[in-house]
């Protein structure tokens, strides 16, 4: 798999190519079959929701676009690359893609602002200077400059995933994943990073939530897809999806979710 030569940037994506490409994706655990299939295309700059029950398959294959999970059959392409064994790919990959996490990750033992300098620093190149320089504009922008010296400890939840997106953006990627940013967060948390969520989203960044917040998908979302059992059951613009869902296990779905 090492003699596989990374795929150059094609000009092509000036005329529309796809940014993520997805064909066929299919993921075993074992005997079960966590992906059946997963066809889907993302442009530059588009904000897509994945929603579904517990165990469809979402958060699965969304950790499949940086090969945290490895896919078995099908092809991932990723900004002009194709995920596969070939090491300096995903590490090209990654380069390009940040990613939060339910749980926030950050480092219990080094400050917010070390935390968000630490891969800048050793992956980008930048000097100590540049770092904090970008990591505090990046703490303005996620609204909280003034916990730069604190330890993730002595944060609220809340915050502590508004330093984990800044650290994320620190590494200035192209697309941004989300595995439900806000499920381990209480309630009057969420809207604050939802809120750096959607600034993001209409800055134009290309995201990939996996989310049940609703309200998110109706303010910034493109498109939506309803994920059931490893497979796409519905995919459509917001409007779509809440207002003439097609499949009966959507209108379930929601059914169930938007009486919350």
């Amino acid at each position: 798999m090492e003699n596989q030569t990374p795929q150059p940037k094609s000009e092509a994506f000036a005329a529309g190519q796809p940014i993520i490409s997805c064909h066929d994706v299919h993921k075993w655990y074992g005997q079960f079959h966590a992906l059946r299939g997963i066809n889907m295309e993302v442009q530059k700059g588009e904000v897509i929701v994945i929603f579904g029950p517990s165990g469809s398959g979402k958060s699965t294959f969304i950790r499949t676009l940086n090969r945290l999970e490895e896919h078995q059959r099908g092809q991932i392409m990723v900004d002009g690359i194709e995920l596969t064994h070939n090491l300096r790919n995903i590490e090209k990959v990654r380069t390009e893609t940040g990613m939060v996490f339910q749980s926030f990750n950050l480092f219990p033992h080094l400050t917010v602002i070390d935390n968000i300098t630490l891969a800048p620093i050793q992956v980008r190149g930048l000097n100590k200077k540049q770092a904090g320089e970008l990591a505090m504009q990046l703490l303005k922008r996620v609204g909280i400059p003034e916990q730069a010296d604190k330890f993730p400890g002595q944060l609220s939840g809340g915050q502590q995933q508004r330093v984990a997106i800044a650290r994320a953006l620190a590494m200035q990627p192209k697309i941004m994943l989300f595995d439900e940013p806000t499920s381990a967060l209480d309630p009057e948390m969420i809207k604050e990073v939802l809120d750096v969520m959607i600034e993001l989203a209409r800055s134009g960044m290309t995201m990939l939530v996996v989310t049940h917040e609703m309200g998110f998908a109706r303010a910034v979302a493109k498109r939506m897809f309803f994920f059931d059992q490893g497979q796409i059951v519905e995919e459509g613009s917001p409007d779509q999806i809440f207002n003439n869902p097609q499949s009966d296990r959507t209108k379930l779905f929601l059914s169930q979710i938007l009486e919350k």
